[in-house]
This record gives structure tokens, sequence and C-alpha cells, in this order.
């Protein structure tokens, strides 16, 4: 039975590795017909944009935004949760849709009673290694209040001297 369950996790990883990126110029019909479709799509504020959402959470630590123009062709293909897309969420500016737009939606929602802050959190991978999380906090207007970023504590080492 392991080999059955390993080989099927190799053959699905596999399968996901050989998907054929979209490509610049590429129609959204094109676009998911070779990623499938979309986690979720975001429109723009003036309705003329969209962006295709392929997300890999709660657990995974990649999102993939398909940015097609206002007449439906790729313009841009890539991986959302880096410090460097982090970076371009302007706390006391970015609202919530800014932020679905930017980086999609988050691993995982929460609360800070004390501020009355809504948190959504972002696994993925600082610098390309370290297992993070990054938290957005917005208040109740829906606008960044703060970010802030730290190890993921579902990769950390847990005590085992309990056992």
């Amino acid at each position: 039975m392991m080999k059955i369950t390993t080989l099927a996790a190799t053959l699905l990883l596999a399968a996901c590795a050989t998907r054929p990126a979209p490509l610049p110029g590429e129609t959204a019909d094109v676009v998911q017909a070779k990623l499938g479709k979309p986690t979720s799509i975001y429109v723009d504020g003036n309705g003329a944009a969209r962006s295709l959402e392929y997300a890999t959470g709660p657990m995974g630590q990649y999102t993939w935004m398909a940015r097609l123009d206002p007449d439906g062709r790729l313009t841009a293909y890539e991986q959302v949760l880096t410090g460097e897309k982090f970076a371009t969420l302007k706390v006391d500016q970015a609202t919530k849709e800014q932020v679905l737009r930017t980086i999609g939606r988050p691993a995982e929602r929460s609360r800070v009673a004390m501020q009355n802050y809504e948190v959504w959190s972002y696994r993925y991978k600082e610098a390309g290694v370290w297992n993070s999380l990054m938290h957005v906090h917005f208040d109740e207007g829906g606008v960044v209040r703060q970010m802030m970023n730290g190890p993921d504590p579902m990769y950390e080492p847990r005590d085992r001297s309990s056992w």
C-alpha cells in the first residue's frame, strides 16, 4: 500500500511540474485550458483587467496569478507569495480588495481582539528558503494597518521531550 501511495504522489507532482506555463498574449480560455479552473478571479477597480488565482493553500506556500488585460489576454504569470510582492502592499493605504488582487486569498484568517483587527496569514518561503507566515492586519474599514512575518509553526520542530 505504501508503494502505491508513494507512486501516486510522485505521479501527481510530476503532472504539476510538467504543466505548460501560459505564454504572454494567450487568451483567458487558453490559460485555463493549460492551468485548469482558477481558485478565484479578481477584477481590478474599474472592471477592465482580471487576475486568475491559482492557489495551493491553505497549506501550500505558492499562489500563481495569471494577469489578463482588458481584452482578456495574458500579460503576466507570476508566483505572488514572495517578500518582494508583500512589499508592494502599503500599510495605511492598501485595502482588502487590493491585497486579494495582489497576492490572493490567505491560508488562514483570525482576529486580534484588542485592536479589533482582522488578520490574514499567508504561508510562503522567505527569500525562497525559510518557511514563513506573513500576517496582514486590517482595521474595521478593511485597510492594512500592520504587516508582520515570522516562522511558520507548521514547519517548526516540536519539543518531543514530553513524549
